[in-house]
């Protein structure tokens, strides 16, 4: 039994969710399970949570079948990002072990690498925020939100349920695990996915493929840290190599696999109090609530401007994967209880910035990185200014009531000497267009902090219906580096989809 719609104060417990159903339905119910759970705060005097919930008098039980190949494939998985953790999921599930190469290293000694690089700013490329086990989401606030309206997105939230991340995933509108939370996510999967035959090869860098009579044959790995190289056959490799891995792109493109050049954007992280846009969202009630988000879109130039990856409660973090550029990304741990709040401010870019080539939008990211990395000072601080300065074009010397929380060191700078004059345009007249919806938006002592580049993908590896690369057969393109998916619900969705294409080329040999 199902009702929807159901109203609760902010001070209210969950328990008052079975008061309701026996007093609507009647009758015995003793168990109750929420399908949804958003926040109605239209009117800040009266803020309440809206509920769907299932109810019965029995608990409920779900049992699936999947049906498991007898003679299984050989596959590798080139990335542990969740395209490439959940296609290794669902291969799993239908009776295929694969074997997981991972570039960067396991999530402990990645989490141990990334903090050195934060307070040495000593860089190791194969092993950091964009590269190691989970890819760039184990670094970037753990949100499950998304814009697709994938059917396996409710699978995806719920596998992560199941591995150790809150339950509420499962149910909230805006899930979130947390960075803190997912680290032992990812370990739990790890441990099952061994457990039921697959194989982890970190510190494994993909570095080519053999082809035979027109199919993959066998695919080369390089140790990263002992530069030793290997050739082993494989039947099927899936190509979950995030949206950073600029040498992969080109090592695919030399090997003639067709890709295409994608639209993408740049921008900056913008920070406030945490305070601030929770009072500016729920009014004088935002202490009782969950720390307050937004998601503001402003045409307010000809170039559209959107916030993305809102970090409520959350801090700026150094996200480079190559030496000599300087590249920000934001994360927030589950109890969202950092003193600021930011988000990726982002403009759209037009082949006109950059050239039509594949790689121009990829070398266009990688100059404005230089950029910040040279007028930061060459040592991975990132350039800052605050908003009031930059909208008067003057260069900051001090900090407001906002100070930045870039864990790697800032430095005043002009972002006009960065980003590129339109970007700069576009996001003056944004600002101030997003604060009249949201006040405080375009507090002067906002700090802005350069430079965002990896909002996604900029090239695509072009893939058929069967899921596999129209260059070669049995290579299968997944996720948001192969440019099919952005973010980590909907990765983690494709990497399902493709683990199914694989055991559907398959299942009847």
């Amino acid at each position: 039994m199902r009702l929807d719609n159901i109203k609760l104060s902010i001070f209210s417990s969950e328990t008052e969710l079975l008061k309701i159903a026996r007093k609507r339905l009647g009758g015995e119910v003793r168990y109750f399970r929420i399908l949804k759970k958003s926040l109605d705060a239209r009117d800040k005097n009266n803020i309440f949570w809206v509920y769907a919930v299932e109810f019965s008098d029995k608990p409920a039980v779900e049992k699936r079948v999947v049906e498991k190949l007898l003679n299984p494939p050989r596959v590798a998985v080139i990335g542990s990002g969740p395209a490439g953790l959940f296609c290794a999921l669902g291969l799993v599930a239908r009776g295929i072990s694969p074997i997981i190469f991972e570039r960067g290293e396991s999530v402990d000694e990645r989490a141990a690498t990334t903090q050195k690089f934060f307070s040495s700013r000593v860089l190791d490329e194969n092993s950091n925020v964009q590269f190691g086990e989970g890819g760039a989401g184990a670094f970037s606030d753990g949100k499950l939100n998304t814009q697709t309206h994938d059917g396996l997105n409710r699978d995806v939230l719920r596998i992560f349920a199941r591995f150790g991340a809150p339950e509420e995933v499962e149910y909230l509108s805006k899930p979130h695990i947390g960075s803190d939370k997912l680290k032992s996510v990812l370990k739990n999967i790890r441990t099952y996915i061994e457990e039921k035959g697959g194989e982890y090869r970190f510190n494994s860098l993909f570095d080519g493929f053999s082809v035979k009579d027109g199919r993959l044959s066998a695919i080369k790995i390089k140790n990263v840290r002992t530069g030793a190289e290997s050739e082993e056959k494989f039947d099927c490799a899936v190509l979950a190599i995030g949206h950073s891995a600029r040498d992969t792109f080109r090592l695919l493109d030399g090997s003639g696999v067709h890709m295409e050049r994608r639209d993408f954007a740049v921008g900056v992280r913008i920070e406030h109090l945490a305070s601030q846009i929770g009072l500016a969202q729920y009014g004088k009630n935002y202490k009782n609530l969950p720390t307050a988000d937004y998601k503001l879109v402003s045409h307010a130039h000809e170039r559209t401007v959107f916030t993305f990856c809102m970090c409520p409660g959350g801090m700026v973090i150094p996200a480079a994967s190559e030496n000599g550029g300087v590249v920000v990304n934001g994360m927030s741990d589950y109890a969202r209880a950092e003193r600021n709040s930011n988000a990726a401010l982002m403009v759209q870019t037009k082949a006109e910035d950059f050239g039509s080539g594949l790689f121009d939008g990829m070398e266009f990211q990688r100059k404005i990185e230089r950029l910040a990395y040279t007028v930061g000072g060459f040592d991975f601080r990132a350039p800052v200014q605050l908003y009031g300065d930059f909208a008067s074009g003057r260069v900051s010397d001090r900090f407001g009531e906002v100070e930045p929380s870039y864990a790697a060191g800032v430095s005043f700078a002009p972002l006009d000497e960065v980003l590129p004059a339109i970007t700069c345009e576009a996001l003056r007249a944004a600002i101030p267009d997003m604060g009249r919806r949201l006040k405080g938006f375009d507090c002067p002592d906002a700090v802005l902090t350069g430079v965002e580049t990896r909002f996604s993908s900029p090239v695509r590896i072009v893939r058929g219906d069967d899921g596999q690369s129209v260059s070669c057969e049995g290579l299968y393109p997944c996720g948001e580096g192969a440019g099919y998916s952005g973010g980590i619900t909907s990765s983690a969705a494709d990497g399902l989809k493709t683990a199914e294409k694989i055991y559907g080329k398959y299942k009847n040999h």
